[in-house]
């Protein structure tokens, strides 16, 4: 029973910030090259707008549903279901950009792999809710978290989508860490998953080019190393206040494509050091406070939960924001609740939706650790 049904306001106020900030930067990133291509200079905004919609409402939704119903094992399997059939279903729509990422209807599409993200957290927190206490079991819990989310991750890597199959794989593994997996389990989990990423990369070309221009983007900065150095030039530039909105130069066709995975670099041009800061301090406050909605859930399920969605959204901000300033490799992956597109949007405000009723269900004071060992989950175990 929810002991308060107030939300908490900080996370909520902190999405809509973002979310308000991804419509004002979506037509700034993108009016030149819509007014370019023969369309309405507004043509994307409108099309973000729609999203913007759907994903508040479902976030509202989502707020409003108990989240204990993620925890019924026929809407998980069915959920794995659809989501795996999603994931190969992109392979019979036609490629974009060299990639089978979506699945296409006309105008409109859909990308399976951020659905993927969630399936994976709301599967991992439900199995081990009932099997934690043999979570390094790895017959019993380990291997089946292992397996669909070593089929769901592969099926990304195919498309290929490398960036979201790791953040899928990194975030799942938190989970399994937060549920009591033992540090032997969890360096030897890592000293699989690296050879693994590496193998990935050095078989692929065009993953080894971007390695090779993230190491030094000037040495072929018209080619492979270009988006990355554009990306440099354009927060470089942007000072502590930046050039004003729709001042910045670099969305002029230097950066491809500046409204989806490289819209930060856009911000930092317009609004500077100002402007940077206040989308980390948005993101650092949505981590914080799924964090301490994990710390103080009333159930395991739900403190397993919140930590995988935060993960979700913060590590895939993290590593978007490393992409834009040269951290590392690049890789595909947007800028959550701001970036343009409907399927990362909708898929983070879902999240950030459970993530709130998850608060309404917190206690004042820590119920569950989002760690728990062996020895004290034991005895709750049925």
């Amino acid at each position: 029973m929810a002991r308060t049904l107030r939300s908490d306001k900080l996370l909520f106020w902190a999405t809509l910030l973002l979310v308000g900030v991804s419509v004002v930067m979506v037509y700034s990133a993108s009016a030149v090259q819509s007014t370019d291509e023969g369309k309405a200079p507004y043509y994307l905004l409108m099309r973000q707008l729609a999203w913007v919609a759907l994903g508040i409402g479902v976030m509202v939704v989502a707020m409003r549903v108990d989240y204990h119903v993620l925890r019924r094992q026929e809407l998980i399997w069915t959920l794995v279901g659809i989501t795996g059939l999603a994931l190969v279903a992109v392979f019979f729509f036609p490629a974009k950009h060299d990639t089978n990422r979506w699945i296409t209807f006309g105008s409109f599409s859909v990308q399976p792999a951020e659905l993927a993200k969630l399936t994976a957290v709301i599967f991992a927190a439900a199995l081990l809710e009932r099997r934690m206490h043999r979570v390094n079991d790895v017959g019993y819990a380990l291997a089946p978290i292992g397996l669909v989310t070593g089929v769901l991750a592969g099926l990304m890597v195919l498309q290929p989508d490398f960036g979201t199959a790791a953040v899928v794989v990194l975030v799942v593994t938190t989970i399994v860490f937060a549920a009591g997996l033992s540090y032997r389990y969890l360096l030897g989990t890592l000293l699989v998953l690296l050879p693994t990423a590496m193998a990935l990369i050095v078989t692929s070309s065009y993953r080894m080019r971007r390695l090779q221009a993230y190491l030094d983007p000037w040495a072929d900065p018209l080619k492979d190393g270009y988006q990355v150095v554009q990306s440099l030039i354009a927060v470089g530039s942007g000072g502590v206040a930046g050039k004003g909105l729709m001042g910045g130069v670099q969305k002029m066709y230097y950066i491809p494509e500046a409204h989806n995975d490289f819209i930060f670099a856009v911000i930092a041009e317009e609004f500077g050091l100002i402007g940077t800061t206040l989308i980390l301090l948005c993101f650092v406050t949505i981590a914080w406070r799924g964090i301490r909605a994990s710390v103080l859930a009333p159930d395991r399920f739900g403190s397993l939960l919140a930590v995988g969605l935060t993960m979700m959204v913060a590590l895939q901000a993290l590593m978007n924001l490393s992409v834009v300033t040269g951290l590392v490799p690049n890789k595909g992956i947007p800028l959550p609740f701001v970036s343009a597109g409907g399927s990362s949007l909708v898929v983070s405000l879902a999240a950030m939706g459970i993530l709130l009723n998850i608060s309404q269900h917190s206690s004042s004071t820590a119920a569950v650790s989002p760690r728990v060992s062996e020895a004290d989950a034991l005895p709750a175990a049925t």
